[in-house]
Order: structure tokens, then C-alpha cells, then sequence
């Protein structure tokens, strides 16, 4: 079988992560990037929603990541009880 080979720059950090997730879960880089390729080639596009967040998504996101208007539960009922 041939193969032809994919080259592309990546930030440092964002290749580590992703490759100790792949790690974790069996996976080689490579491999998933077959499996990426391959799902784009049986679904002809991305196999994910691209979609840009609306102003309501982006603050939710933010206020998340600075740790702010946050609840807690204390259970799974709890929460859906919400």
C-alpha cells in the first residue's frame, strides 16, 4: 500500500497535550491523524460542527475559565433539579 506523508506546524503545548490524551487513549499520532483524514473522506467534510460561538456561548466560556457565576451540586439530582 502506498502512503503519502502530511506535514504541518503546530504550537509546542498543543501537540504535547494532544499527544498525552492520545497516549492515554492507545493512539499514536499518526493513527489519529488516519482516523481524522479517513472520517473527512466517509462523511465529505469535517466530522464535527464548525461553528463560531454567539456572544452568550463566548461570555459562558469565559466567565468558566476565570472560575466566575459558577454552581455547584452535590449530586447528578441535584443539578438536573436545578
Amino acid at each position: 500500500m502506498k502512503t503519502a506523508a502530511v506535514h504541518s506546524r503546530i504550537q509546542p503545548e498543543i501537540k504535547e497535550k494532544a499527544e498525552r490524551i492520545l497516549h492515554r487513549l492507545g493512539l499514536s499520532p499518526t493513527e489519529a491523524i488516519r482516523m481524522f483524514y479517513t472520517q473527512i473522506a466517509l462523511k465529505n467534510g469535517l466530522p464535527f460542527d464548525v461553528v463560531i460561538p454567539n456572544e452568550e456561548t463566548i461570555k459562558a466560556l469565559e466567565d468558566s475559565k476565570a472560575g466566575k457565576n459558577l454552581e455547584k451540586f452535590d449530586s447528578v439530582e441535584e443539578l438536573f433539579e436545578s
